[in-house]
């Protein structure tokens, strides 16, 4: 029974992925014909109406396995499944309307019903992929349609790779053994883990023998044990079993590491920018269609603060800094001035404190409510800022703090920001201690590290209640 258990959806794995992308289509089609419902209160479709649900649906067969919606989510986050199902019915809905305008027949449809085409099917697509994920992670919480593996090594590696898949049992994964050959190693089982140890000969030989039933091996190995590796994997060359390589590399700071192939060759990436591919484009098109749209509602606001610096001090609007950008390159940033003008010696920057003379007082009540960042707008439609990002510093305080704090440099992975996940954390403002600045370029890693629209969106959208005012704004 425990064999039918762990080996029942593996039996119909082609069966269940046809049935999925069956399912897929199915909502298509049910999008459109609700939309049509919606808009015409009827369901009753016309031939041009049929045409247009057939032509979706063939689209979709084609574009959707393109993005590798099919293959296996197991271990993977539910929300990225859905970002690429989004990306992939959008892709579908966008070469629709390309093939309706290059026949002339956009004329012939209703625009609404196109609309809610595109809006209602991706509900179902979205609700749909939700439920049967939760289905699921239901029976692998239960025990069925769950992965036995051996993990290769007892040491620090092996164990770390044992606790986070225990943290993470949605993704269905069962440690059965740990195969190690040093002596030192205890032979009843590692720490009070419970799972037993045994040599790396007797693990394969249970293995080939059939006496014990896995689906995977992982080698957890350190990369100085190479020639180890390879004698492993000589002792496995008979078996059909996955084998799987956990690379030695928790001791690096990663930044989003990945798999990628060049030229066929397999390169794993350690540190390395997440504004690639379609994640750049989705960045760009958010930062102009956003900036866009906040410029033209501050400009009314923009024309007051203005007027309200020429009235409380002499000297320009804008205050003109050169900072750092993306990939390090000097950008030059604006802002409307609060400070005298005054100059430092020896291009020191010294960062506002509390108090500090130099500020005027509309400049002060700009600096508190941040609407001297306004002008940034304008930087974000020339595409040298975004709008979520890590804040730019002074190339004065980049050069300081590049030394002393080891990951600052891979703040410029990305582009720098009006507003971050550091800002609306309360690290924004002065820093005026090492430690301060230190946690400021921690929760800029992890805004870059897991970086999406939709954390993009919430980032904007908690900006507005806590992202204006800060403690150490000054």
């Amino acid at each position: 029974m425990n064999m039918y258990k762990h080996g029942l959806f593996k039996e119909f794995n082609p069966l269940l992925s046809l049935f999925i992308r069956a399912f897929d289509l199915l909502m298509v089609i049910l999008g459109a014909i609700s939309a049509h419902y919606y808009r015409f209160g009827h369901i009753s479709l016309d031939t041009r109406y049929e045409t247009a649900i057939i032509l979706g649906v063939l689209l979709a067969a084609l574009i959707f396995p393109a993005f590798n919606i099919y293959h296996s989510w197991r271990g993977k986050r539910v929300i990225k499944q859905l970002w690429v199902i989004t990306l992939a019915w959008f892709s579908t809905s966008f070469l629709l309307v390309i093939i309706a305008f290059s026949v002339k027949s956009g004329a012939y449809y209703s625009r609404i019903w196109a609309g809610h085409w595109l809006v209602h099917t991706w509900l179902l697509l979205i609700v749909s992929r939700i439920f049967i994920q939760s289905i699921f992670d239901y029976i692998r919480k239960h025990g069925w349609n769950r992965k036995q593996i051996a993990i290769i090594g007892a040491g620090t590696l092996g164990k770390r790779t044992f606790s986070q898949l225990t943290q993470a049992d949605w993704v269905g994964y069962d440690l059965v053994a740990f195969w190690d050959d040093r002596k030192n190693r205890s032979y009843e089982n590692v720490g009070n883990t419970g799972i037993p140890v045994i040599s790396v000969e007797k693990g394969v030989n249970l293995l080939m023998s059939g006496e014990k039933q896995l689906d995977e091996v992982w080698l957890a190995l350190p990369l100085r044990a190479e020639n180890r590796m390879h004698e492993i994997l000589n002792l496995l060359r008979h078996s059909t079993v996955t084998v799987r390589l956990v690379p030695d590399i928790f001791g690096f700071r990663l930044l989003n590491h990945s798999i990628t192939e060049i030229a066929g060759i397999p390169v794993l990436d350690i540190s390395a920018s997440p504004m690639t591919g379609s994640n750049r484009i989705i960045k760009g098109l958010e930062d102009r269609l956003l900036g866009f749209l906040f410029l033209i509602i501050v400009i009314p606001f923009a024309i007051i603060i203005a007027i309200g610096i020429k009235l409380s001090s002499p000297g320009p609007i804008l205050f003109k800094q050169m900072r750092y950008g993306w990939d390090g390159k000097p950008i030059k940033v604006y802002k409307f001035r609060t400070m005298v003008v005054h100059e430092e010696s020896n291009g020191t920057v010294t960062q506002a404190s509390k108090k500090d003379s130099r500020i005027t007082k509309f400049g002060a009540f700009l600096r508190r409510t941040s609407l001297d960042e306004l002008p940034q707008f304008y930087n974000v439609l020339q595409g040298r800022m975004s709008i979520v990002g890590p804040r730019p510093h002074a190339v004065a305080h980049n050069e300081l703090y590049k030394d002393q704090i080891d990951d600052y440099m891979q703040r410029h992975r990305v582009k720098p920001g009006i507003t971050g996940w550091a800002q609306i954390n309360g690290w924004r403002g002065e820093t005026d201690t090492l430690d301060k600045m230190k946690r400021r370029v921690e929760y800029d890693l992890f805004y870059i590290e897991n970086w999406s629209l939709w954390f993009d969106l919430k980032i904007i959208f908690l900006t507005l209640f806590k992202g204006f005012v800060g403690k150490n704004v000054y």
